[in-house]
């Protein structure tokens, strides 16, 4: 379980702190320089999200049930993970309907994503790793709410179809072998 804790502080303090102390960003890239503050960020995310795979895996197994996740909760999975990988996969460019209606593709991908796999998993390695991805993607969305919204205007379906075709085909992968290969969970 120590793998898996220090891997989620490892990726959401960086991810976070920006969000809830203003100024850290800026103090920090002032100090760091741009570039030096990328890469000490991409290298902190990057080793939280592999301490988190090899950290639930373990906790996985001996984690204690915490909730009876219900009877259409894997089928409901299934569908907001594939629109998830659709949100993922919006380009910024160009902005299609998607973009202009959902804002921020991203985080709300990553609600539907978090949401889907709360209801398919009740126990407590799930839930922190879920709940802590939603409670991220809650408080990023706040955020932008009140910081203001963008209005993008739409220029193109393309976008649109992109979005849907790239985040069909990573969710095939996903749905085939992806899934057992990064989670050690058998989705079918």
């Amino acid at each position: 379980m120590i793998v898996f804790i220090l891997g989620l502080l490892l990726f959401f303090v960086p991810h976070i702190t920006p969000l809830l102390v203003p100024g850290v960003k800026t103090s920090l890239i002032s100090r760091l320089g741009e570039k030096r503050w990328k890469g000490v960020y991409s290298l902190l995310s990057l080793l939280g999200l592999v301490l988190i795979v090899l950290g639930w895996r373990q906790y996985r197994e001996v984690a204690p049930i915490v909730y009876d996740p219900p009877a259409w909760g894997r089928h409901a999975t299934m569908l907001l993970v594939w629109i998830s990988l659709i949100l993922f996969s919006v380009p910024r460019s160009k902005p299609g309907k998607i973009m202009v209606t959902v804002k921020h593709p991203m985080i709300v991908g990553t609600i539907y994503w978090t949401v889907g796999h709360l209801l398919a998993n009740g126990d407590l390695a799930s839930l922190l790793l879920f709940g802590s991805f939603l409670l991220f993607a809650v408080i990023s969305r706040m955020k932008e709410k009140f910081a203001g919204d963008p209005n993008p205007e739409f220029v193109s379906y393309r976008s649109d179809v992109i979005a849907v075709g790239a985040g069909t085909a990573i969710y095939m992968v996903i749905l085939l072998f992806g899934h057992v290969w990064l989670s050690g969970v058998a989705l079918f």
